[in-house]
């Protein structure tokens, strides 16, 4: 294959895999699934995508050759060591804090191939908690989209270079030889789960303490990465941990998940209490009701909260924070996690003015209650000045969904009024100085927005590269394995032919007629021992040569015309008596027996001439 495909054709593969077989590859990185199915279209000897296709039709045995070649396997036990041992210190010892002892441990395993990872858990857990807690408390799953690979995975028998990362003590513990390999215990192995499941297309499983995906996310495109995170995001429980690969960051979830070691690639799940944040979240995860396009302003109106000038925030019937848009979260100091708290626990409750008491009032009077020039106290002994309104939302019927507050900043206006108070001759200078002083707020506000940007990109780029340079490093580690096993095979069918070498010239040495092999050109190809002492030429000296240029006691000059005719000719065989002298100048006579050295195809490829001293 010289070429990629072209997108076309290379889409109408994946769709043609996707009825066929179930294997929904739409949402996989482009540039891995090229390299991947290129790769087996190399092996096959198949130039296009559409005759791929045809390929697949006619030779349905390559189906699992091709998802073994895209779904890269490639897994270990403590893969990244450190990373392992930050779990089982820090992580592991969290998750059986907060447990009654009666209460059951849930830890799933997405894309976990042949296994090592799934047992990795296990051990660690039953480490921590002993065997007969493991036994009646945890359920380990692992999942993956790969049938074959899950069946090594339920065998759980590995061979020793595989358990060689088990630490000794670990291995002795939980492992069993069985000949040349060490299975897992089967008491044990009863609490692990293992199952088919498609991260992209299937419900996820639910109330897990801890989800471990490490590098399966960066095969996919940013699109459904957020979608299988947001699956995650609803498969943990609320106190729950997500352990990553090395290449996954989640540096644009921060809604979903927040980073506990972003070293180790270990986060924890963020609870989202409000329903605005929850239906997002079911959306993205695929929640048909969530997604129902009930209102399609719905988003628009989120957006066009979003980007309001003024600094607004909107409080629940319940007292909950239930909104904040960009404005209050730059002035007041808020994050996205403050979003379901209650009001009461929030600064901005009491300060700069007493929100709890206006919001009281508005809910009495059914009227927007406006406080006018609040000072807010800023560091550096700098004073904000703001108008604070707060506003009923009200549904139908007249019933209360909550208010929403806004903080106008007049802090400028508060000091063009002192300075008309000085002085109204001033009023016109102070007025072009906010003027000014606005519009270069305004163009350094673009600036800054323009640089966050252009970060975001490039950090998605370097995100993105990584991934790709981490896909590349488990290629070549198949790769690897491979040429491994291909060198081997290589280095045995060297040795045999070593052998039948060696085999070959202790037949030649111990045959006592002069055995002389040539091409069709008369080039000497074999000359054995018998020959050496019949004519006085050692092997070296005559392999390579033309028979016609040895000088030897034996008038070769007259094979020339038998051997041609002979290789010309249909005979086999033929023979040819001639006067001689041999290596101690001996007088003798010489039978010259000509048969054909024929090729793998029958072709004639030379002659092998036996000669035989017949008398004097």
């Amino acid at each position: 294959m010289t070429d990629a495909p072209s997108d076309q054709a290379f889409e109408a593969l994946l769709e043609y895999l996707r009825q066929t077989r179930g294997f929904d590859f739409t949402g996989y990185k482009r540039s891995s699934l090229f390299r991947r199915v290129g790769k087996r279209m190399q092996d096959v000897r198949v130039e296009s995508c559409s005759d791929y296709v045809d390929y697949l039709e006619v030779h349905p045995e390559e189906f699992p050759l091709l998802f073994n070649t895209i779904l890269i396997n490639v897994t270990a036990f403590f893969r990244d060591p450190p990373a392992w041992e930050y779990v089982s210190q820090e992580i592991v010892p969290q998750i059986m804090a907060r447990k009654r002892a009666i209460e059951p441990v849930r830890v799933w395993s997405a894309g976990c191939a042949s296994g090592e990872e799934v047992y990795t858990l296990a051990m660690l857990l039953a480490e921590n908690m002993g065997d007969e807690a493991f036994r009646q408390r945890v359920k380990v799953y692992g999942t993956d989209v790969d049938e074959e690979a899950l069946g090594q995975a339920r065998h759980a028998s590995y061979s020793a270079q595989q358990v060689e990362a088990i630490p000794a003590g670990l291995r002795d513990k939980y492992f069993e030889p069985a000949g040349t390999r060490y299975v897992f215990r089967g008491d044990l192995r009863r609490s692990v789960i293992f199952g088919r499941h498609d991260l992209v297309q299937d419900a996820p499983i639910s109330r897990m303490d801890l989800l471990v995906c490490r590098n399966a996310l960066m095969y996919f495109n940013a699109e459904i990465q957020g979608r299988i995170l947001s699956r995650f995001h609803f498969a943990l429980v609320d106190a729950g941990f997500l352990f990553l690969g090395k290449a996954e960051m989640l540096l644009l979830h921060a809604k979903l998940f927040t980073p506990v070691n972003l070293k180790h690639r270990v986060f924890a799940k963020v609870p989202q209490v409000n329903l605005r944040d929850r239906m997002a979240i079911l959306a993205q995860a695929g929640d048909a009701e969530a997604t129902e396009p009930s209102d399609p302003y719905a988003r628009l109106r989120e957006a066009a909260f979003d980007v309001i000038p003024l600094a607004q925030i909107v409080v629940d019937p319940n007292g909950y924070l239930a909104q904040v848009n960009e404005q209050a979260r730059s002035m007041l100091g808020l994050l996205p996690q403050d979003v379901g708290r209650p009001l009461q626990d929030l600064e901005i409750s009491c300060r700069p003015v007493e929100l709890r008491s206006l919001i009281e009032r508005a809910y009495a009077e059914r009227h927007p209650i406006k406080v006018t020039d609040v000072a807010r106290h800023l560091p550096g002994d700098e004073v904000q000045h703001l108008d604070v309104q707060v506003g009923l939302a009200q549904g139908s019927g007249g019933r209360a969904l909550g208010v929403s507050i806004t903080f106008r900043d007049v802090t400028q206006e508060h000091g063009l009024r002192e300075e008309l108070a000085r002085s109204n001759q001033e009023r016109e200078t102070a007025y072009e100085e906010l003027q000014s002083a606005n519009e270069e707020l305004e163009t350094t506000n673009e600036e800054l927005q323009s640089t966050v940007e252009e970060l975001q990109t490039t950090n998605e780029e370097l995100q993105s590269s990584n991934e790709e340079m981490e896909t590349m490093n488990e290629e070549l580690q198949a790769t690897n394995e491979e040429l491994q096993t291909m060198n081997a095979e290589l280095r045995r069918n060297s040795e045999d032919l070593d052998q039948m070498n060696n085999f070959l010239q202790s037949i030649l040495a111990s045959v006592r007629i002069g055995v002389v092999v040539v091409d069709r050109n008369l080039e000497v190809h074999l000359w054995n021992d018998r020959a050496e002492d019949l004519w006085g030429l050692k092997a070296d000296e005559v392999v390579g040569q033309s028979l016609l240029d040895l000088d030897i006691g034996l008038p070769v000059e007259t094979l020339r015309e038998p051997v041609s005719t002979f290789l010309a000719g249909n005979g086999k065989y033929e023979e040819l008596v001639l006067n001689a002298v041999n290596r101690r100048g001996k007088s003798i006579r010489c039978r010259v027996t000509c048969t054909l050295r024929l090729g793998t195809t029958g072709e004639r490829r030379g002659v092998v001439l036996l000669m035989d001293e017949v008398g004097p």
